[in-house]
């Protein structure tokens, strides 16, 4: 005969404190019928009578009280766990796992993650870089950052921004180098490359032509598996260089750099954030997908316009006019 072990033991604590099967069923938000057979079972499981019963009374045997004894406190303690579990689910305390990639992001999430600690002191972020697509059941992870569509079944996806890809260089560069007019003409100018940290290939430009994204191979005069490192290259006017917008935009803002070929510029992809059903999420998790939302969807302050773009070309372009005039 199948029998359910803890309802059967649970029913049965619950009638010796109450001394009543009608009390404990009623306790236990079970028909006086269904604790009886609970009751039943487990007696007829273990062979043994537990309680001595009249028509008003039940007390129990011997073989009850040494069951009552060994199972009580270990019942009461699955029961804490359960509700400490169900109470943690709502915490705005404890760990909180984030993923995100190394290249671009490392200065957005900071920011975010320290903005969410200031109102949340009772968390411990755990963040997890790199630019590889993990396994987010493995990683255990609350809430992720990437580009592009989710690489998993079940996660759900909030778009936040999207990545630009610039082709830029220095004031320094184009006052030696003179400034490239076409895709074509970058063949005789020096260029950056970034190195893929996993794979270890060098990545080609992203541009568009002909309204379609196409890899734009480059001859590398430096190349790097990382971006900052490419980025001072950039800065210091020794060569051309692909920055995703986020990394330029205050450069490009600041006249530090000038972005070109902005025709071949390509619409290449967004940033999101990803996360599990909302209805499971801790607490803690579903406030950090909020405060992510609001800070970073759509920001202008990541995503360059068309005058931080245009001006500051067309600025570039009437200086080497004047110098060639």
């Amino acid at each position: 005969m199948a029998i359910n072990e803890l309802r059967s033991i649970s029913t049965f604590i619950k009638a010796a404190e109450l001394g009543s099967l009608r009390k404990a069923a009623q306790e236990l938000g079970i028909s006086p019928q269904a604790a009886s057979k609970a009751l039943a079972q487990l007696e007829t499981h273990l062979n043994a009578r537990l309680f001595h019963r009249t028509t008003r009374v039940m007390s129990l045997t011997d073989a009850g009280q040494r069951l009552l004894e060994e199972v009580q406190p270990a019942l009461l303690g699955m029961q804490r766990a359960l509700q400490n579990a169900r109470t943690a689910k709502d915490e705005f305390a404890g760990p909180l796992r984030i993923a995100g990639p190394r290249t671009t992001f490392q200065p957005i999430l900071w920011r975010l993650v320290e903005e969410f600690c200031v109102l949340h002191p009772g968390i411990q972020p755990d963040v997890l870089l790199e630019d590889r697509v993990g396994n987010w059941v493995e990683d255990r992870i609350d809430v992720g950052f990437r580009l592009g569509p989710s690489p998993h079944e079940g996660v759900i996806a909030r778009r936040l921004f999207p990545l630009q890809l610039v082709i830029c260089g220095a004031p320094a560069y184009f006052e030696q180098y003179g400034m490239p007019e076409s895709l074509a003409a970058l063949a005789s100018h020096r260029c950056s490359a970034f190195r893929h940290p996993d794979t270890g290939r060098v990545v080609p430009w992203h541009v568009k032509l002909g309204g379609q994204n196409v890899d734009q191979p480059v001859v590398p005069a430096i190349c790097s598996n990382d971006e900052l490192f490419e980025l001072q290259a950039v800065l210091a006017g020794k060569v051309l260089g692909q920055l995703a917008g986020v990394t330029a935009a205050p450069y490009i803002r600041s006249g530090q750099l000038v972005p070109i070929l902005l025709d071949q510029m390509p619409d290449y992809a967004s940033y999101f954030v990803y996360f599990g059903s909302r209805t499971s999420q801790p607490a803690r998790a579903r406030a950090f997908i909020d405060l992510a939302v609001q800070r970073l969807a759509d920001n202008p302050e990541y995503v360059l316009s068309e005058v931080d773009l245009r001006g500051k070309q067309a600025h570039q372009g009437a200086l080497a006019s004047k110098r060639k005039g």
